[in-house]
């Protein structure tokens, strides 16, 4: 007997992470190096948070509160909402996961975003739906072009807002323009893993639509403002009966206790917040005033990290760069070969960056 798949699930390419920082540096031999390619939080977690992980400790041989009745109900003060509006994620991937198997299969089409993140992709694929993918005008997500996309096996869309990997928003006046003609049989999700770093005001609010009749799902995570990426917890807004049938699917104990008590505390410490914000938005201010020093062509974002056009293999940038001791993303295989992406970092990364990039470029 040969055991094999379906051929939807064999046509799925893994998702490729950046290279770990320990990796990097046992491969290629080298010492004290930065990583830049992963859109982490350049700060680390909060005080608080590492507190309140490290006292959650003498009880992880118990199972975690299930419903993780602490954390919703704090993020429901945090954000004016009821905990029947909130389900909690191993990651905002897991969310993704959940909607897919909840109301995806084949026959049904999902329209996402090209290139956008590959998570979409990957959970529409091995539900077995159809992709429906729609290239980037300018970097940006093209509303128009995907609302003429839309037949009757529509099912989905996925919207990053800022888009990962480009940092471009969808503006307020954008999506009102959008919605108004969407059936209310499509769920919208609205992926805001980084909304925290925007700075231009004209940015979708999503949390203003959620008593639309159109039914929309927004994802938000404590990954990256909040620099909790590994303990790998997220969380999904939206209507009540969307919730009902996501919590039925989820599994019963998909975040754990440190997750859920670093979350807490990190919701509590809004100056750590605030420095990391605003330890962001500077580095990345210094990046593009020294890239236009170089002549160096990158492209502007509201999000935490920034695609820069170095005009040669991205691929043979990424490993010169690795060889300095820094580790950036090479954007080929969103299929701009030419294209690496960073994220703002320390002020001793940001600098280290620039100063190997001066050498790699010559």
């Amino acid at each position: 007997m040969t055991i094999t798949a379906p051929d939807y699930i064999l046509a799925i390419k893994p998702y490729v992470p950046g290279k770990p920082l320990e990796e990097a540096e046992r491969e290629y031999g080298i010492e004290k190096s930065v990583k830049l390619a992963s859109n982490e939080n350049p700060l680390g977690p909060s005080p608080k948070a590492i507190k309140a992980i490290s006292q959650s400790l003498a009880s992880v041989n118990r199972y975690p509160d299930g419903s993780g009745y602490m954390l919703v109900n704090k993020l429901c003060a945090h954000l004016g909402l009821s905990p029947s509006n909130i389900v909690l994620g191993n990651g905002s991937d897991d969310i993704i996961a959940m909607l897919a198997r909840v109301f995806l299969k084949p026959g049904c089409d999902v329209i996402i975003p090209s290139p956008s993140f590959l998570m979409y992709e990957i959970s529409t694929m091995a539900s077995g739906a159809s992709l429906v993918k729609i290239p980037l005008t300018s970097l940006a997500i093209d509303l128009d072009r995907i609302k003429n996309a839309i037949t009757q096996r529509t099912r989905m869309i996925f919207l990053c807002n800022p888009n990962n990997p480009t940092g471009s928003i969808i503006t307020r006046d954008e999506f009102d323009r959008f919605i108004k003609d969407i059936s209310k049989d499509i769920i919208i999700v609205l992926d805001e893993a980084y909304i925290e770093f925007v700075r231009d005001l004209s940015c979708l609010n999503s949390l203003e639509y959620l008593d639309r009749e159109n039914p929309i799902v927004i994802l938000r995570t404590f990954s990256k403002a909040y620099g909790l990426a590994g303990l790998r917890i997220g969380y999904g807004i939206g209507p009540e009966f969307i919730c009902d049938l996501l919590n039925r699917v989820r599994q019963p104990f998909n975040t754990s206790l440190p997750a859920q008590k670093g979350a807490c505390a990190a919701l509590d410490d809004r100056h750590f917040l605030e420095s990391t914000i605003k330890t962001v938005h500077d580095g990345l201010d210094f990046l593009c005033e020294s890239l236009d020093n170089m002549r160096v062509k990158y492209f502007p974002t509201q999000a935490n990290f920034m695609l820069i056009d170095v005009k040669k293999s991205a691929d043979e940038v990424f490993e010169a760069m690795l060889r300095q001791g820094v580790i950036v993303r090479s954007m080929t295989s969103y299929g701009y070969p030419e294209y690496i992406r960073i994220n703002s970092g320390t002020d001793f990364e940001n600098r280290k960056f620039i100063k190997a990039f001066e050498k790699v470029m010559g």
